[in-house]
């Protein structure tokens, strides 16, 4: 096929890329090695590299030949060689963990640089065109997190939005929205965009020793929306973890009786509104868009009843068969909420305060709390993605990959959220990725662009390919076949070629 003119600019990709090294092996697919993948287009054609990240943890793991550094689902010992104090002393320092700087889960833009991130406190910086990994970012040394989302919001000024997590301030667990500039001062071009960090504001946690866990936010025009999820980290289990011989992920824990309690805070006063908005017990990784529209907040999530979306993907139950045998539990399902800020404080108790036109409701309890009705969007779609331009404003699209009941993406998307109509590309034995839409430069139209998704093939014979689709039709325009092994991955970028620096710069 043919890829359009204007197509100009590298589509970054992150992702688990090793799962062995020496005799040891990652216990879930989400602990490999950070494998960066680019692919450059240009004169209408396309040139793919790969490359691990050359973090730490990449480097002391090589070069001793095994794991030595834990990761989220695997918990990595010592040289068991050593003496009975190191041994001691090592089980003391893992109570507040020194997390890993295996950044595999994204890409993040600040000002001219990017960023491998995951959920740690650590991203590193690399070079898009040329993959090699620069120095290290500890986001601890400018805002007191321990954890981050890898999901950051950029503004209508450039400014990135992205919320942590901190649990180290003597019993005060918190969730912090923290602001980084795109530019530095002239006088300061020395220094980093970290220095400039800024607290928008912090909530305070339900739950001192349980924190939810957060992979992702929303943002509209003049709020942002934080989900308080009953999908909690237990700290005290976290901080024994190491001694017990687990992983930090057995520390995660679904509390399907709690609330679901939704947050939303004023940019501008940087406070947060006042009423208690929740809906029942959920698992969420991914927000998808969110606006505002006659006094309400409208916000769309994929959710799940269970957490089973994590142990799925435990490399024991990565076998063969596992697109027969793998079945989720709980399909994911897009959601949308319709949360009224504005309403009418005498309304009676047990009324439905949402006055636009959906099926979702919010409900005056008693105690003067509103209990959120979602309306069901659809199901079976995760990774979802928006033209960005929209992002925070009244939309019409989601491009997604539908998994059904299976973990495993089989297709990709284009969902329309107004009138729930559903476009599909898919091929057989084909895993499709995050399809990544880009906008063409005369766009008039939310879907005037392309989408852009990397398959693997099930089948091993298969070479892989980066398919490119016309968002509008959703047919394939081309496909770039890929002549080497490349592994699924999990989220990335378009970078046009204007946001590049030339290599002299």
């Amino acid at each position: 096929g043919q890829l359009p003119t204007w197509l100009k600019g590298i589509l970054l990709r992150n992702g688990p890329g090793m799962h062995t090294i020496g005799d040891t092996k990652y216990n879930h697919w989400f602990d490999g090695l950070a494998l960066l993948h680019s692919f450059t287009f240009k004169n209408g054609e396309v040139y793919y590299r790969s490359k691990y990240l050359r973090s730490d943890t990449y480097n002391c793991n090589v070069e001793a030949n095994r794991i030595v550094v834990s990761e989220f689902g695997t918990m990595a010992y010592p040289d068991p060689c050593k003496n009975i104090f190191a041994k001691a002393f090592s089980y003391l320092s893992h109570t507040i963990p020194e997390f890993t700087d295996n950044c595999l889960i994204n890409i993040m833009k600040t000002g001219d640089d990017f960023y491998a991130t995951s959920e740690t406190n650590f991203i590193r910086k690399i070079n898009p065109q040329t993959l090699e990994t620069l120095e290290k970012v500890d986001y601890s040394k400018y805002v007191a997190v321990n954890v981050a989302t890898s999901h950051p919001h950029y503004d209508s000024a450039g400014n990135i939005l992205n919320m942590g997590t901190s649990i180290v301030d003597k019993g005060k667990t918190k969730y912090i929205l923290f602001k980084i500039p795109p530019s530095v001062p002239e006088k300061e071009k020395k220094k980093s965009h970290f220095k400039h960090l800024e607290v928008v504001c912090s909530i305070p946690s339900q739950s001192l020793l349980h924190p939810s866990y957060c992979h992702s936010f929303g943002i509209t025009e003049n709020y942002i929306v934080f989900i308080e999820q009953p999908f909690k980290l237990d700290i005290v289990k976290m901080a024994t973890a190491y001694i017990r011989g687990v992983n930090w992920a057995s520390c995660l824990a679904y509390h399907k009786e709690d609330k679901t309690w939704f947050h939303f805070v004023d940019k501008k006063t940087k406070k947060e509104v006042s009423t208690k908005f929740y809906t029942d017990a959920m698992v969420l990784f991914h927000h998808i868009n969110a606006y505002e529209e006659d006094g309400h907040i409208i916000f769309d999530i994929i959710a799940y009843t269970d957490n089973s979306l994590y142990d799925m993907f435990y490399l024991k139950n990565l076998t063969k068969d596992f697109e027969e045998k793998s079945k989720l539990t709980s399909m994911p399902t897009c959601k949308r909420f319709v949360v009224p800020l504005q309403y009418d404080k005498d309304a009676e108790v047990g009324s439905n305060l949402v006055t636009l036109p959906s099926t979702a409701t919010a409900v005056k309890e008693k105690d003067g709390s509103i209990y959120c009705h979602p309306e069901i969007l659809c199901e079976g779609i995760e990774l979802p993605r928006i033209n960005y331009d929209y992002n925070g404003k009244k939309y019409n699209y989601v491009f997604a990959t539908a998994v059904q009941w299976s973990p495993v993406p089989t297709e990709i998307v284009k969902f329309n959220v107004q009138t729930k109509e559903m476009l599909y590309w898919g091929e057989d034995h084909s895993w499709p990725s995050e399809p990544v839409f880009v906008p063409s430069p005369d766009a008039r139209e939310e879907d005037d662009g392309i989408v852009l998704t990397c398959v693997v093939k099930s089948d091993p014979k298969e070479a892989p390919f980066l398919l490119v689709l016309d968002a509008k039709t959703f047919k394939e325009l081309g496909r770039a076949i890929v002549d080497v092994e490349m592994p699924l991955d999990l989220h990335g970028m378009f970078i046009p070629e204007k946001d590049l620096k030339t290599e002299t710069e």
